[in-house]
């Protein structure tokens, strides 16, 4: 309330209270929409993928509802990658308003008393602008594909690895994998129900190494095509087993045709693993 004093009156303005762009009107004081970003590990075993479908429970279903169990309301939970059926996160973005403002640390606490006994962590909680969005603001997304090349069976990596006991050749895995790192039509290693606009992706990184029975290929980019990590890795397989070598792989690449395309890996051991913003 502004007081103006003038000869010989003193008038009492009223001051309108200034309203956040996302506050709620039509009431007293303005309602706070504080945007929570959410740092997410998930085992993908149990789900039908990240997002939330009608033929089984999902990762961003179950968040949805611990959220509700928290707000006392529905809020959607935006995710920063749409993984498929049984991948994996060590490190998935989501983020999510609310109308009431809590401590970070009780959001991530109370998330994760209502996501039990569902095998998701959220891992810390953070205030953001309200322009971050988990899945537009995001720079870069860095994937890990797990094989295990040994002969046993897998028992503390099952669900979480591709066993293959045939040797792999991991010089020429890496060698070819370097014939996709670039700006390319990947439509080769793009699912055929993918809805991306455009085939066309930069590919960042894709190193293939071995420490012992463990071979890791590791991949980055801004972003990826439907299924096109798997049908990466399944192909550099083909050349690992002496099937393909370098230039069948570049020959693949150049069709830019789905059926020229290895085998597609198994969804389990695939990690998304950091997103950069």
């Amino acid at each position: 309330m502004l007081l103006v004093r003038t000869m010989p009156l003193t008038l009492i303005i009223p001051l309108t209270p200034t309203l956040s762009p996302r506050a709620g009107r039509g009431s007293e004081a303005p309602t706070l929409m504080p945007r929570y970003k959410l740092l997410i590990e998930y085992d993908g075993t149990p789900f039908c993928g990240w997002q939330y479908q009608d033929n089984g429970p999902s990762v961003q279903g179950a968040l949805e509802d611990a959220v509700a169990a928290l707000a006392g309301t529905h809020v959607r939970v935006h995710g920063a990658g749409r993984t498929d059926a049984g991948v994996h996160a060590l490190g998935q973005v989501a983020h999510i308003d609310l109308e009431k403002s809590y401590r970070t640390d009780q959001v991530r606490d109370a998330l994760n008393a209502h996501l039990r006994p569902h095998p998701i962590g959220v891992l810390s909680a953070e205030i953001v602008p309200e322009t971050f969005e988990s899945r537009f603001s995001a720079v870069k997304r860095h994937y890990i594909y797990r094989i295990s090349n040994r002969r046993a069976n897998l028992a503390l990596d099952l669900h979480r690895a591709w066993r293959i006991a045939r040797p792999l050749d991991i010089a020429a895995m890496h060698e070819a994998a370097q014939v996709l790192v670039g700006r390319h039509d990947f439509t080769t290693f793009r699912d055929t129900e993918c809805q991306a606009k455009s085939p066309e992706k930069t590919l960042d990184q894709l190193d293939v190494t071995r420490e012992g029975d463990a071979v890791n290929i590791v991949t980055s980019a801004r972003s990826f095509l439907h299924s096109q990590v798997r049908s990466m890795v399944g192909s550099l397989v083909w050349v690992g087993h002496g099937r393909w070598t370098a230039a069948d792989m570049r020959n693949a690449l150049a069709a830019r045709d789905r059926t020229a395309c290895g085998p597609v890996a198994p969804p389990e051991g695939l990690y998304l693993v950091r997103v950069d913003y």
